[in-house]
């Protein structure tokens, strides 16, 4: 590689193969380090209070609570581990080797399909929920939808592995110079993956909502013609009906917020090099990760049971016996 007479290079001993340092203004890094090092934080700390949460309290161990612990799992790596090692790769040199790079890629690829197929797996909840709430409890019961997220996750595993099957062999293979974490996929390959693990997938959770929110609308309007019903009916079955529409508008929040962060970047993913800069693409990837901060935040603005959870949590009430019994629905 060569380089000008005075340039900054990653590795100074490698005078000839090593890459150079980022030329950013110092103050411009230091603030786009700040703001996505907090990010990043902030996105670790909210998912872990709601991984903490649904798996410390039995009140909170339902199926759909299940679901919304495997995406905040999924959400809780992205501040953990992808955040940081996207920071690093754009803003610095990239110093921790082709080995950990190559990790680096497969959790990039692995963690955003496991959160698609939660995704699809919330939108299947709540459509049998809705259409279907008679067999609801039969049908959608906690040890299949431990078995559903189960093979979720691996499936991901084992569909990363195949499609980044020749990075995992020869992890440097895309890199020009040491100093340097390049993540590079080729077009055919790339469009298949997006048909595959986002357009197939959205077309689903589309298709299934549509379907949910018009039996809901329907049902809101059998309520209010029946509302001068018995008591029996007035009082516990509209009552049911009600928490699960409520349910269903929150779940389309978060599948709504879902959709606008990460269609951005599948839709620019497609489009060759030359008619995207580089800044455009970093800007998709960190909204695409930004989408696990703001899932916490829903929680938080349209479930009691959260912000219950949190209270006690931060107050460390949870550490007394007993208290995984606590009553905060």
């Amino acid at each position: 590689m060569e380089v000008d007479d005075g340039a900054e290079l990653c590795f100074p001993q490698l005078l000839n193969t090593s890459c150079r340092k980022p030329t950013s203004p110092w103050s411009e890094a230091v603030l786009l380090h700040i703001v996505l090092s907090s990010i990043s934080l902030l996105t670790v700390a909210l998912n872990l209070l709601v991984i903490i949460s649904v798996s410390h309290f039995r009140q909170l161990h339902t199926p759909t609570n299940i679901l919304l612990l495997s995406l905040a799992v999924s959400d809780f790596l992205v501040g953990l581990l992808l955040m940081p090692g996207e920071i690093l790769r754009k803003t610095a040199c990239w110093f921790l080797g082709d080995l950990v790079c190559c990790g680096y890629k497969f959790m990039s690829c692995i963690i955003p399909i496991v959160s698609v197929g939660d995704m699809v797996l919330i939108s299947v909840d709540r459509h049998v929920a809705i259409c279907d709430p008679l067999r609801y409890p039969t049908r959608i019961t906690g040890r299949r939808v431990k078995l559903c997220v189960c093979l979720c996750w691996l499936f991901s595993v084992f569909y990363s592995s195949v499609f980044l099957k020749d990075d995992l062999t020869q992890p440097d293979r895309y890199n020009s110079c040491y100093g340097e974490c390049v993540i590079d996929v080729d077009y055919v390959a790339g469009a298949v993956d997006i048909v595959l693990t986002f357009l197939i997938p959205i077309t689903v959770i589309i298709v299934l909502y549509m379907r949910v929110f018009a039996v809901a609308v329907s049902q809101a309007r059998a309520m209010r013609s029946h509302i001068t019903a018995v008591t029996l009916q007035r009082s516990v079955t509209p009552k049911a009906k009600k928490s699960e529409l409520k349910a269903a508008r929150t779940l389309g929040v978060l599948v709504f917020v879902f959709l606008i962060c990460f269609c951005p970047y599948h839709c620019v993913s497609l489009a060759r090099d030359s008619l995207i800069s580089t800044s455009s693409v970093s800007f998709m990837i960190y909204l695409l990760y930004f989408n696990s901060c703001l899932n916490p935040v829903i929680y938080a603005l349209f479930y009691p049971w959260f912000r219950k959870a949190v209270k006690l949590i931060v107050t460390l009430q949870i550490l007394r016996p007993g208290s995984c019994e606590a009553n905060i629905l």
